[in-house]
C-alpha cells in the first residue's frame, strides 16, 4: 500500500503499527467471502481482497440522532455496521465485480456511489441515521443495541427505497429457506419508493437476491455439531460472511481457516466526513478509514451463538446453485444450520416478503423519505417511523385475522 495509506492506516489504529498475525502460517485452505486461498502463496492477494472490502466502523462527530442528539455510535452501533458492511459486499459484487480490487488512488465513479451510500449523513440511504432510526420500526430505540435478525429486517427495508441498488434482501426466519417465496420475490415488479414513476416500473427475470438467515446455533455459546456447517457456509460460492461476534460484540465474519473465523472488527472509533468525488487530500483520507489493513481470527467456538449467514446470488442460476450446495451438503449434517424447501409450509400463511413488497406505499404513504419532510428534526424522525410501525402491525394483524 502507499504512504497515504499507511499514514490513513495508523491514524485508524491509534498508532498501533504491529502487523498483526491475520493468517495463520498453514496448509490449510482459507476461505473468504466464497474464495479459496493458500495461506502460504496467497498472502498478499488474500491481504488486497480483505483491504477491498467496505469496512464500516464506529464514528464521532456525526449529525445528532434520535431523542438523545447521539452524535457517535460507540458502544451501540457495532451491529449495524456489520449490516452496513455486508451489504457493502453486495453492491460491490453487483454493480463493480466480485474481483473488484480498492486502491488508494481508486475513484471510480461507481464505488464512489457505494460509498456514499454509507456516509454519516441522513441523506445516504444505509447511513448510522437511516439503520438507527428504521430500528424504530422492530421496537428498537437509538441508541440501543441490535441483534443480527433486528438488522437483517431493517436492511431488508431499507433497500426497499433504494432503486439504484437493484437488490432484493430475503431474511428466511425458522431456519427455512423456501425457494417459492424467493423465487417470487426476485421475480416481482421492481417498483422501488425511492424516485420511481410509472415509467420506472418493469418486470425484471431476476433481481439480485441478499439472502439472510437468522440462526440461534446454541444456548449461551456454539454447539460443536454447528462448526462443519458454519465451514460448508463460508466456502459457498454465494457466500458473503455471517453477521455474528462474539459475546456482547458484533463482527462481521468474512470466512474461515481450520477452526478459526476471519473476521472484520468495526469497534475503532473514526471521525465522520464525506468522501464525495474523492478530489481533496481530506477525502482521499477519509476514503482511506473505509479499508482495513488486516483482518483478526477467533475460534469458531469462540463465537456468539446467534448469527446470521449471507448469501448473494446475482443471477437465478447462482440461486439454484446455492439451492444444490445447501441439499447435497449443508443438509447431509447431523444437525443442518438451516433447511430448504420448495413451498411454504401450509401452516405458515402468507409470505410476509410479499406483504412487504407489494403494500410499501401502505405503510409509507406518501413518506419518501422522513427527512424530506422534517428537515433534521430528528424527534419528528423517530415519530414517524413508530407511527409507520404501527400502520405495519395493524396491517398484519388484520391480514392475519382473515
Amino acid at each position: 500500500m502507499d504512504a497515504m495509506f499507511d499514514i490513513c492506516y495508523l491514524a485508524s489504529t491509534d498508532g498501533n503499527n504491529v502487523e498483526p498475525d491475520d493468517i495463520p502460517k498453514t496448509k490449510e485452505s482459507v476461505w473468504i467471502l466464497g474464495k479459496k486461498y493458500s495461506a502460504i502463496q496467497d498472502l498478499d492477494r488474500i491481504r488486497r481482497d480483505i483491504t477491498s472490502i467496505i469496512w464500516c466502523t464506529y464514528r464521532k462527530g456525526f449529525i445528532p440522532i434520535g431523542d438523545e442528539g447521539l452524535t457517535s455510535d460507540k458502544g451501540w452501533g457495532c451491529m449495524l455496521r456489520c449490516g452496513q458492511m455486508v451489504l457493502g459486499v453486495a453492491l460491490v459484487r453487483i454493480h463493480l465485480s466480485a474481483d473488484w480490487v480498492w486502491t488508494p488512488e481508486t475513484r471510480d465513479p461507481t464505488y464512489l456511489k457505494i460509498v456514499q451510500r454509507f456516509e454519516e449523513r441522513k441523506q445516504a440511504p444505509y447511513s448510522i441515521h437511516q439503520v438507527a432510526l428504521m430500528g424504530a420500526s422492530e421496537g428498537k430505540e437509538v441508541g440501543q443495541w441490535f441483534g443480527p435478525n433486528t438488522v437483517a429486517q431493517v436492511l431488508k427495508k431499507l433497500v426497499v427505497y433504494d432503486k439504484w441498488s437493484s437488490l432484493v434482501i430475503h431474511v428466511a426466519l425458522d431456519n427455512t429457506v423456501v425457494k417459492e417465496d424467493i423465487l417470487q420475490q426476485c421475480s416481482m415488479h421492481n417498483d422501488r419508493g425511492d424516485s420511481s414513476t410509472a415509467t420506472d416500473i418493469a418486470v425484471t427475470d431476476w433481481m439480485p437476491l441478499l439472502l439472510i438467515v437468522p440462526l440461534r446455533l446454541g444456548l449461551s455459546e456454539i454447539n460443536p455439531v454447528y462448526v462443519n456447517g458454519l465451514k460448508i457456509c463460508f466456502k459457498s460460492a454465494q457466500s458473503i460472511g455471517v453477521i455474528g461476534g462474539k459475546p456482547n460484540q458484533a463482527l462481521y465474519l468474512i470466512g474461515c481457516v481450520e477452526d478459526e473465523v476471519i473476521y472484520l472488527d468495526p469497534h475503532t472509533t473514526q471521525r465522520s466526513g464525506l468522501v464525495e468525488n474523492k478530489l481533496t487530500d481530506e477525502q482521499k483520507e477519509m476514503d482511506c478509514t473505509y479499508h482495513c489493513r488486516f483482518a483478526s481470527r477467533i475460534p469458531m467456538l469462540a463465537m456468539d451463538p446467534s448469527v446470521a449467514v449471507c448469501f448473494l446470488c446475482r443471477t437465478r442460476s447462482d440461486f439454484y446453485e446455492l439451492c444444490n450446495t445447501i441439499e447435497k451438503d449443508l443438509m447431509k449434517e447431523t444437525q443442518p444450520l438451516f433447511e430448504i424447501c420448495e413451498k411454504r409450509p401450509s401452516h405458515w400463511g402468507p409470505s410476509t416478503a410479499d406483504i412487504d413488497l407489494q403494500n410499501t406505499s401502505l405503510f409509507t404513504g406518501n413518506v419518501k423519505r422522513v427527512t424530506m419532510y422534517f428537515k433534521g428534526n430528528v424527534r419528528d424522525e423517530t415519530s414517524v417511523y413508530n407511527k409507520l410501525n404501527m400502520h405495519r402491525n395493524c396491517y398484519y394483524r388484520f391480514h392475519d385475522s382473515q
